[in-house]
């Protein structure tokens, strides 16, 4: 029987186990970030080949059908499915064979998955992986620029001219986190599940639409299109208008003006008094009056003095400062065109 040496604890099993475990997770992380770069540099090099199979979608359907965790014939419920619409995959103006043109049009699943000519092959040796193709969404193995640029084969169009240096783009955003192809109905294009869609990832978005007072984004009367273009404007906040207070001012046209009398932080930025996706303040204010107007407002000229919450009634202060508060006088705060309406009060 070997002795211990002395000072040398030796592990117990529960101990041996957890370090084995983290070796191997440790080895995993490591090796993880080279094996997906040689996935996606092998797909690259497989778009440039452009070995595409003479088979079509007949040769992919045979294996990937209704069976599936994801089904595919749900395609053909959808325009890119449609054989009779212009440049799309299954459009049949371009017949498949040795002659196939490299465009989209015509070249059906291998449009968007990249040739296939080698996964195709039904029967594998033991231990032979099938050649991989480009998977997107939850499977994606190629990155997200690389899945794009596929998209934008045939959706680089106008409304897209600024998706390059969007904030979705530099994001690592890739198309099909938002769209579901496959799908009869896409849900990003759907009025009532498109909120749904986009609040996965704005989650302080989804939490504003709850408080007291916000936008029906619950409700779906308001969709995040209504006020965002998510491929990309020249506004930093995707905002359909040059900036967000034109965007608000979209809808809300009674503030627009011009005026004869105009309040200085109206026409600079909607956001310096408001919250735009909700707020537990009335009004989607960012704060509540006095203290509100009191940020820009001093006491000088005025009768009142700066107010807290200890100096409101029913201690001595101004019955005016209760309900609106400033705007039980000043009820014009947006702007006025009465001739004495210098004051916001007319």
């Amino acid at each position: 029987m070997r002795r211990r040496k002395r000072g040398v604890k030796s592990p117990r099993p529960e101990e041996a186990i957890i370090l084995v475990v983290i070796g191997v997770a440790s080895a995993i992380a490591l090796a993880w970030p080279l094996a997906a770069d040689d996935a996606h540099d092998r797909l690259v090099e497989k778009l440039h080949q452009g070995d595409y199979s003479r088979r079509g979608a007949d040769g992919c359907l045979g294996c990937h059908d209704e069976a599936e965790p994801f089904p595919t014939l749900s395609i053909f419920k959808t325009v890119h499915g449609h054989p009779a619409v212009p440049g799309s995959p299954f459009e049949t103006a371009h017949a498949l064979g040795g002659d196939a043109s490299p465009l989209p049009a015509g070249l059906q699943c291998e449009a968007c998955h990249g040739p296939s000519s080698e996964h195709d092959r039904r029967i594998l040796p033991v231990g032979v992986d099938r050649e991989p193709v480009v998977n997107f969404g939850v499977r994606a193995n190629a990155r997200a620029a690389l899945q794009n640029g596929l998209c934008l084969q045939c959706h680089a169009d106008y409304g897209r001219v600024r998706w390059g240096g969007s904030a979705h783009e530099q994001a690592d955003l890739a198309c099909a986190d938002c769209h579901r192809l496959h799908d009869a109905t896409d849900p990003v294009r759907h009025q009532a599940d498109q909120n749904r869609v986009c609040t996965t990832c704005h989650r302080d978005v989804a939490a504003d639409a709850l408080k007291l007072s916000a936008h029906p984004l619950r409700d779906s009367q308001l969709i995040c299109r209504d006020c965002h273009d998510p491929h990309g404007t020249d506004s930093e906040r995707l905002n359909v208008e040059p900036s967000a207070s034109a965007t608000c001012l979209a809808c809300h046209t009674e503030k627009r003006g011009p005026f004869l009398w105009e309040h200085p932080p109206v026409v600079e930025d909607c956001m310096t008094c408001h919250v735009p996706h909700g707020a537990n303040q009335p009004a989607l204010l960012v704060r509540r009056a006095p203290q509100l107007c009191q940020g820009c407002h001093s006491s000088v000229g005025h009768r009142s003095l700066a107010r807290d919450a200890d100096d409101l009634p029913p201690r001595p202060a101004s019955v005016f400062l209760l309900a609106k508060a400033c705007l039980n006088c000043h009820s014009e705060i947006h702007g006025s065109n009465h001739p004495s309406g210098n004051w916001f009060r007319r």
